[in-house]
């Protein structure tokens, strides 16, 4: 069973409470007086020890999609906030990533969430503010793990000594990977890893190339150590080579927004994408059921590294329960998408459906909106959900047909990596100007993914069209709502100051260009308040 999905029976919160007692008893070279306090030797000297490093690894995963401890995390929660929902990972990367473009945008009138999309958003902006609590507290969760469990490895068995030897290099990607999330969204960021000691202690800033260089080194140094890709069933929605190797890919091709012009890594990223392409993985043959209740099971061979998401075990109102329950709204059969009640949140704009000539999804299956709209006008205002605009593209139905394991909470996992992704890459890379791969070979990949969209042949396109903004577009058809078109269209210079806008961008119904600023988010004032070593991002 997942260990994502199994239904955790010891009191998490205890864990990382004696976690940070252990730290700081070490310190100080004494034990504590009160015999209710458990520290972490006296974990490690019970017959039970390895049951909870498997817990407190669940609870490193976690972080990915719930809110708090336990299977309704919200009653115990990690970060204060009034709606637990909107402080979990996958919900607020996802309105991060997806909701200041073309791809995305909220008609609740919920606080300053709409300063998404008008892209008007201030460093006292709550949603922002959330997004980095959660990232930074996942990263302090992980450097936790890494700092107990790492001295314990030597005097393990050798099982346990090989199985904890595979847990921090997991741990050790997640880390990289939160921290990438951080680079991705503010640049600068504070900057604290498990050599660091627990205790009063502010974290200094550190610069997107020394970040960028520290999430390299990390996940070149834990590769050997990750199991083999594709190859354990066991491990899906875990950290294997794969990931790591599609977590490098995917920073080498956005190597210049956080290096600077000039510091390109486009053939750096052609490597690792030729490591995930032969590493076993294929392409699912329906692409419309990689986004259903049972995709965990179905289309582990295309997803590379997700969320396990679980309407029993991993009960939150983030994750894929809110991108499916805010995606249905009006009159939208609920039974349609396996659910008890529409939220009536999330639309797309008419500038992103005009990417799909056909929007019927009868020519490309990708095309996945819930009435097909043709020639639709722009919202007159940003705050009625219009079925006209709604997107059915995450659902919690299997691909049998039947609802998830419950309808208030999805079993619908997200694909934070998946092999489309690792084509399209490569062949944005080889477009760049990238050494080790070929045109053909990136033609081929392309077109394997249209392929399968519109069922034949008809829909492959010629060396001619094989272009950068063809790829531009190709991303959004293929990977939309996937946590990706913020970075994308900040790496062709087209989130703020570019040419290219949409409803309501800007705040103006027709759209209109932005500052550039905007393509990083504000350090949340809260936090320099607190922290005195934080510089703040030009133009906050």
């Amino acid at each position: 069973m997942l260990i994502m999905k199994i239904n955790i029976k010891i009191s998490i919160a205890a864990i990382l409470i004696t976690m940070a007692m252990g730290s700081c008893l070490k310190d100080l070279d004494t034990k504590p007086l009160d015999k209710r306090i458990t520290t972490m030797d006296d974990l490690f000297s019970s017959d039970s020890s390895a049951g909870v490093v498997d817990q407190m690894l669940a609870k490193c995963y976690g972080g990915l999609t719930l809110s708090g401890q336990g299977s309704e995390g919200w009653r115990l929660p990690d970060i204060e906030n009034p709606d637990q929902g909107v402080a979990t990972f996958l919900r607020g990367y996802w309105n991060a990533q997806e909701q200041p473009t073309d791809e995305a945008m909220n008609v609740w009138s919920d606080g300053d969430l709409n300063e998404y999309h008008y892209q008007s958003w201030s460093s006292n902006n709550s949603y922002i503010r959330v997004i980095y609590q959660r990232i930074f507290f996942n990263i302090s969760v992980c450097n936790e793990f890494i700092r107990n469990i790492s001295p314990r490895v030597g005097s393990a068995s050798p099982e346990l000594k090989a199985k904890w030897t595979n847990y921090i290099a997991e741990v050790r990607f997640l880390r990289a990977y939160f921290y990438y999330c951080a680079l991705d969204l503010w640049g600068n960021v504070p900057f604290a890893t498990d050599k660091d000691l627990v205790g009063a202690f502010l974290p200094p800033q550190i610069k997107s190339a020394n970040l960028f260089a520290f999430i390299e080194s990390e996940l070149k140094e834990i590769n050997p150590s990750l199991i083999q890709a594709n190859q354990d069933t066991n491990y899906y929605a875990r950290a294997n080579k794969a990931a790591a190797w599609t977590l490098m890919a995917t920073m080498y091709l956005n190597a210049e927004t956080y290096l600077g012009n000039g510091n390109s890594k486009y053939t750096e990223c052609i490597t690792y994408c030729d490591s995930v392409i032969h590493a076993g993985y294929s392409l699912y043959p329906k692409y419309p059921e990689l986004f259903l209740a049972d995709n965990g099971k179905n289309c582990r061979d295309e997803i590379i590294f997700g969320t396990a998401e679980d309407g029993r075990y991993t009960k939150n109102y983030g994750g894929t329960t809110y991108v499916v329950n805010a995606e249905v709204g009006g009159n939208m059969a609920l039974a349609d998408f396996g659910i008890s009640s529409g939220w009536g949140g999330n639309l797309t704009t008419t500038t992103f459906m005009s990417k799909f000539p056909d929007p019927s999804g009868a020519t490309d299956t990708r095309a996945l909106f819930y009435l097909q709209g043709v020639g639709v006008a722009p919202l007159p205002a940003l705050n009625t959900f219009t079925p006209v605009l709604a997107l059915s593209k995450f659902k919690n139905v299997t691909s049998t047909g039947h609802p998830g394991s419950n309808t208030t909470f999805v079993d619908t996992d997200f694909p934070l990596f998946r092999l489309a992704d690792i084509y399209l890459t490569y062949a944005e890379a080889i477009l760049r100007g990238g050494n080790g791969g070929s045109r053909a070979t990136a033609l081929g990949y392309v077109n394997s993914l249209r392929e399968r969209a519109y069922g034949n042949a008809s829909g492959n396109i010629t060396d001619a069209e094989l272009t950068l903004p063809f790829m531009l577009d190709e991303r959004g058809r293929e990977l939309y709502w996937e946590c990706h078109r913020r970075t994308d269209l900040i790496r062709f210079g087209l989130l703020t100051s570019g040419s290219y806008v949409w409803d309501w961008k800007g705040g103006a119904a027709a759209g209109i260009i932005t500052d550039s600023h905007l393509n990083l988010y504000p350090l949340p004032i809260s936090d320099l308040n607190v922290n005195t070593n934080l510089v703040q991002n030009p133009g906050y």
